[in-house]
């Protein structure tokens, strides 16, 4: 594929001269992981995000290392805009490969508005629509081609060096010199301890869980869920445990609902509290259904799932303010990575570049610390990796198998486009395997919602 048709029509009918220079293709990564893979100049690099209300959709365009201010965007158009869903932009841009939105809009009958900065560019480069090609314009030509777009200071901000060489062990060391990582509140600890006891009770977990009513009765819901189609009545967790959910099940659910009370998050957003549970909810579930696919522990699976995530916790955690900015720039830019918005937000400060490391090695951190079993580290630690190769492999793989998935459902913290086949090729699963997945997920996914509801408030 060369430049989008509609993109190449555009131009050719201006008479606008511009070069197409080939990158390495990797399509589930979009423009950031094309920027990245072949040394262009990320200053020179812009990008294009589709926004929507009732009014119909609004191309902003804008560095590639900045983001929309939606409410700057707002008072200067009296329109408040969201940014398209990954369908919508797929309808919009029939033509572009996801994550390659070109910033013509003119040539998709769009509106623009451009970043003013830009027009000061003696150059740019920008996607055409292709996985494979980017495009470059000089300054003249390109603003020639922006010609009848409004332009504006529109962006949050202009950031995001990405970070130097680190290894986990020195990230480690930063992180608990330089900050007070919440130890693992008591609870969590008795019950992890309960499960590397291979003599415990049902009746001991119980009497464990059962000195905090909380919990007790978020267990007591989640066994009596339509997940389960339970005929009989349960009331303790004792029944739970023996009736419906066994043992280890109880147990990590149990050990999660605990965990997270180590951390302050707000509610709201696409990271907050109740996305945090609806997303760890969905991939727990997919995870401990592709486990006997994969031949690997079912109940360590749903474990892997359900806390791979946790590093977004304690980022919220540590710094609310930058969080509070991630927040945002999740919410304007669904197509961009999380280590990309990562890099955005942190990659400023000295003490916290640190961070640029992508909150699931941050994860996997405070996991080790906690001692956790080492496929939940990995799993944590690497999920953000899809070219992973090591040990608990495959734990790691269904995970980012189970959130590719769900990025099909809007369910994540990020919906740029993995490639679903290459993950289910390296856990050896066929399409036919995925879609048995899916239905498996459209059948639960009204009660997933109420349980992670009620997790969160």
């Amino acid at each position: 594929m060369a430049a989008a048709a509609r993109v190449e029509q555009f131009l050719n009918r201006k008479g606008l001269a511009f070069e197409l220079v080939t990158v390495s293709e990797d399509p589930r990564g979009g423009l950031e992981a094309a920027v990245l893979g072949d040394g262009i100049d990320r200053r020179q690099v812009i990008r294009s995000t589709a926004l929507i209300d009732v009014n119909g959709v609004l191309l902003v365009v804008h560095p590639l290392d900045s983001s929309p201010d939606l409410d700057a965007i707002a008072e200067r158009t009296g329109r408040r805009l969201q940014p398209l869903t990954v369908t919508q932009a797929g309808r919009l841009f029939s033509d572009c490969a996801p994550g390659f939105v070109p910033p013509f809009g003119s040539a998709y009958n769009i509106p623009v508005l451009v970043e003013e900065s830009l027009y000061q560019a003696d150059r740019v480069v920008m996607a055409c629509g292709s996985s494979s090609r980017l495009m470059i314009m000089a300054g003249r030509e390109f603003r020639l081609a922006m010609a009848g777009s409004e332009k504006g200071h529109v962006t949050i901000r202009h950031s995001g060096q990405t970070a130097n060489s680190i290894t986990l062990e020195e990230v480690a060391e930063k992180l608990q010199k330089l900050y007070r990582l919440p130890p693992m509140p008591a609870l969590a600890l008795k019950i992890l301890n309960l499960t590397s006891n291979p003599e415990a009770s049902a009746r001991e977990l119980a009497e464990v869980i059962e000195y905090d009513p909380s919990v007790t009765a978020q267990i007591i819901r989640y066994a009596r869920s339509a997940l389960f189609n339970y005929p009989g009545q349960i009331d303790s967790v004792q029944e739970a445990v023996t009736r419906v959910l066994g043992f280890e099940r109880v147990a990590h659910i149990a050990l999660g609902i605990a965990s997270v009370r180590a951390f302050d998050i707000p509610r709201q957003g696409p990271l907050g509290m109740d996305q945090f549970w609806r997303h760890s909810l969905y991939c727990a579930f997919v995870s401990q259904r592709l486990a006997p696919q994969c031949g690997v522990d079912t109940s360590l699976a749903y474990l892997c799932g359900l806390l791979h995530n946790f590093g977004l916790l304690l980022v919220g955690h540590l710094f609310p303010t930058e969080f509070e900015e991630l927040n945002r720039l999740r919410a304007a830019n669904p197509e961009v990575s999380m280590r990309a918005l990562e890099q955005q937000v942190f990659g400023d400060s000295d003490e916290q570049q640190m961070l640029t490391v992508g909150h699931g090695v941050i994860g996997g951190i405070l996991h080790k610390l906690w001692q956790m079993p080492d496929p939940v580290i990995k799993a944590a630690g690497v999920h953000q990796q899809m070219d992973y190769q090591g040990d608990h492999k495959t734990y790691v793989t269904m995970v980012q198998l189970a959130n590719a998935l769900l990025k099909e459902k809007g369910v994540g913290d990020e919906f740029n486009p993995d490639d679903v086949g290459y993950l289910a090729e390296q856990l050896g699963l066929d399409t036919g395997n995925l879609d048995r997945l899916r239905e498996d997920v459209e059948q639960v996914a009204d009660d997933l919602d109420s349980l992670a509801h009620s997790l969160s408030s």
